[in-house]
């Protein structure tokens, strides 16, 4: 089992930047996937980005690389994992979920059944 707690979310105006923050709690030893989705009122979830708590092995969808940075502490007991947004855009607004997978989820992770456990998301607001 494992828990895993969102923070960081907020509010900015274009161009700024936030980092979110996603604590695990419970198995934090066990090779796993953390990723971020996000989704957007009347919108599927997306996949952000995913990194492998070991190896540090990172993905991003294409929305978000160049401008995103997923990256976690303690490689193999990883306590937090976080995600460096910058220059953000309105279209980046939308409720931003972490979760774990314990299997290869692909790259750009596009199936949320990928992942076991979810956390309750964090609200990013992007004005124009």
């Amino acid at each position: 089992q494992v828990q895993l707690a969102e923070s960081g979310g907020g509010s900015v105006q274009a161009g700024g930047s936030l980092v979110l923050s996603c604590s695990l709690s419970g198995d934090r030893g066990s090779k796993k996937y953390i990723g971020w989705f996000r989704q957007a009122p009347g919108k599927e979830r997306e996949g952000v980005s995913h990194i492998f708590t070991v190896g540090g092995t990172t993905c991003y969808s294409d929305s978000v690389k160049g401008r995103f940075t997923i990256a976690r502490d303690n490689p193999g007991n990883t306590n937090t994992v976080y995600l460096h947004m910058n220059s953000l855009k309105p279209e980046d607004t939308a409720m931003y979920y972490c979760a774990a997978a314990r299997t290869w989820p692909g790259c750009p992770a596009n199936d949320p059944n990928e992942f076991t456990y979810w956390g309750q998301g964090t609200q990013v607001t992007v004005s124009s």
